[in-house]
């Protein structure tokens, strides 16, 4: 479906539970309470698959599950496939802490999913119970390498923070070395915490980047849905990829639409509006299919409503303009 800035939105991220098992510091800082949301007011797999049926009506035919931590929620894995039997859906991926990906990875890969991006700031165990709030560096570790096993495709997102793991980033590079793992810095987004941090820019990286791999070249293949731009590295079996929130406007190309756990569609990151379509399932409970084809309706008019109303550039770079006021793990990232 295009927007009314004439881009396709074919993609949507679905946030499958408000719950995580980490307490980052740019998420979850220490002293904050996010009030836990009741089951009753999470969107059932069920309710969800139901979106993304309607959402492949209007061409959106590519889901990233996320959370919280989606691999906390019971069940996930049978969702998995729940979403890969639904006839248009074309790709079904991942973002996940790791932490619960090893006991997983197989699993995931058997119900049909097709890749894995594991959030991983630093190799330090030390740093990571810093950053993370727990002292689980070994499992992410363990999770990341069963996934690779399992024959899933695997993404590294690593959010640097100056003075915490600002130095480590060509150790954490070198994990695309030798695997054809893509490593990629997202730029800290000024969202809920976020704010409080200064930014490492990804246009910075790149050109220390340069300096030490003078024949590092542009990688121009597909490696996913999202607005990553990667660079190959001679010798390197995977790719470096740079997500620039703040200055790499990206815009122009954005293809998504978000979806939190309690059924708010989100057009865009940055601001706080959403529409809610939760009391669609509420107020149209019944199942027989002529109340179904209803709810179908009325699941397809409102998400083509939020696709339609999608903003035509975020407002990261002027923080005072940012209207959206919940922490990261409340949003789905």
């Amino acid at each position: 479906m295009k927007d009314r800035f004439q881009r396709n939105i074919d993609y949507m991220r679905m946030s499958i539970t408000d719950l995580c098992n980490l307490r980052c510091r740019y998420c979850m800082p220490d002293g904050m309470t996010v009030q836990k949301v009741p089951m009753s007011e999470i969107l059932t797999y069920e309710e969800l698959a139901e979106i993304a049926t309607a959402g492949i009506a209007l061409g959106i035919t590519k889901y990233k599950i996320t959370g919280g931590e989606p691999l906390v929620r019971r069940g996930c894995t049978n969702f998995i496939r729940m979403l890969k039997e639904i006839p248009g859906i074309e790709q079904v991926t991942m973002t996940t802490n790791g932490v619960l990906l090893e006991e997983q990875a197989e699993a995931l890969r058997a119900a049909g999913l097709d890749a894995v991006n594991v959030s991983l700031d630093t190799l330090k165990p030390e740093v990571f119970e810093k950053i993370s709030g727990v002292n689980l560096h070994h499992r992410v570790m363990a999770g990341i390498d069963a996934a690779f096993d399992a024959g899933l495709r695997v993404k590294i997102n690593t959010v640097l923070q100056k003075g915490m793991n600002d130095e480590e980033w060509l150790s954490i590079l070198s994990l695309a070395k030798d695997r054809p793992i893509d490593v990629r810095f997202i730029e800290m987004m000024p969202i809920g915490y976020g704010k409080q941090f200064d930014p490492i820019y990804n246009d910075d990286l790149q050109a220390a980047l340069l300096k030490i791999y003078p024949d590092i070249k542009k990688d121009d293949r597909i490696h996913g849905n999202g607005p990553a731009t990667y660079m190959k590295i001679p010798g390197f079996k995977g790719s470096v990829g740079f997500i620039g929130a703040m200055h790499g406007r990206f815009c122009a190309d954005c293809n998504r639409i978000r979806l939190t756990s309690t059924g708010k569609l989100k057009p865009c990151l940055c601001y706080g509006n959403t529409y809610d379509i939760r009391h669609i399932f509420t107020e149209n409970p019944g199942q027989d299919s002529e109340e179904a084809r209803n709810r179908q309706s009325m699941l397809i008019e409102a998400i083509r409503d939020a696709v339609e109303n999608k903003p035509e550039k975020h407002c990261f770079e002027k923080l005072s303009e940012i209207t959206e006021q919940k922490e990261m793990v409340e949003i789905g990232g």
